[in-house]
């Protein structure tokens, strides 16, 4: 529908919707850019406290996805004009407020409209070398895939609107989604230079569009072992009952471009194509330095996996293996 948009004629343009990526990269100076995105949905979980941490996560992670550093935040809201608990509103924007502070980004302020149905986010900007952006366009034959978070929020937090989602399953969810992406960049960061060639955090499009994303804006074809993607404990139950609609779409929009194996397991297939909310980061790193980001990664707390590799182009985005 926009694919005749006009592009900007700037050069300090680094990063912009054209590579589907996190967020979009604006240098100022030779050594400074900025990044900067907007991410905002309707509630996940029946606690106003918990949504506004995973809203604020979420937003956070389009940044650090980029290799960035959040600085400020504005506040995106939409609430019902009539009825609705003020003391709810409060919950949501302190919830918010509190990962805001754990990742040392200072609200600004913000704007609130009336909707008759909620609606939380942020427009969050940051911080990034323009040397060291990590964009979709990067990935290269050969690379080694690693992602940083385990699958499964949309079909937990979906099975939970149903009161099926057992509580310490949905416990698993919500501390998954509640975590920032901060530890992963920063052990990201700390690799050997130039090992890290392209990132994306998994969200709505889940594990096989974002994965598609990066393998279209870089051209090449993606390589995934579908059993040694780590998924959230004990979410495989719930899928066949509470595969989500967001994870249809993804699987209708992404699945032409994918070679599924005759035999594959179609639960674990939805699974990755389940809709994420405040996901993990996918990074495309160097052949032969993986083990030593996997070890950064350990080490600063994340529990990260090797999920496949990247090869050369050909007819498929993305080829799945058992």
């Amino acid at each position: 529908m926009l694919s005749d948009w006009p592009v900007a004629a700037d050069d300090r343009v680094l990063v912009d919707f054209r590579t589907a990526d996190d967020a979009g990269v604006y240098r100022i100076g030779a050594s400074e850019a900025l990044v900067q995105t907007v991410d905002f949905f309707t509630p996940i979980v029946d606690d106003p406290h918990l949504y506004g941490q995973i809203a604020a996560a979420n937003a956070l992670s389009d940044v650090y996805a980029m290799g960035g550093r959040p600085l400020t935040a504005l506040a995106v809201a939409g609430f019902p004009a009539d009825d609705f608990d003020p003391s709810i509103i409060r919950a949501i924007f302190l919830g918010g407020a509190e990962k805001l502070a754990e990742a040392d980004v200072a609200l600004l302020g913000g704007h609130t409209v009336q909707d008759q149905e909620v609606k939380f986010g942020y427009a969050v900007t940051g911080m990034v070398d323009p040397a060291r952006v990590w964009a979709n366009a990067g990935a290269q034959p050969g690379d080694v895939l690693l992602l940083t978070k385990p699958l499964g929020t949309g079909v937990v937090t979906t099975a939970a609107k149903f009161q099926r989602a057992p509580v310490e399953v949905l416990q698993a969810a919500v501390t998954s989604m509640t975590t920032l992406n901060r530890a992963a960049t920063a052990a990201l960061a700390r690799a050997r230079d130039g090992t890290v060639h392209a990132c994306t955090d998994v969200t709505g499009y889940g594990l096989l569009g974002h994965a598609s994303e990066m393998a279209v804006a870089s051209n090449v074809t993606i390589e995934m072992a579908m059993e040694a993607v780590p998924l959230l404990p004990h979410v495989r139950p719930l899928v066949a009952r509470y595969v989500t609609r967001g994870g249809k779409t993804n699987e209708a929009h992404f699945g032409s471009g994918i070679d599924v194996p005759d035999d594959a397991d179609r639960e674990l297939l939805a699974l990755l194509y389940d809709p994420q909310t405040s996901g993990g980061i996918l990074a495309a790193v160097t052949p032969g330095q993986e083990h030593a980001v996997l070890e950064l990664l350990h080490e600063g707390g994340v529990l990260a996996s090797r999920i496949g590799q990247v090869s050369a182009p050909s007819e498929w985005k993305i080829r799945l293996q058992k």
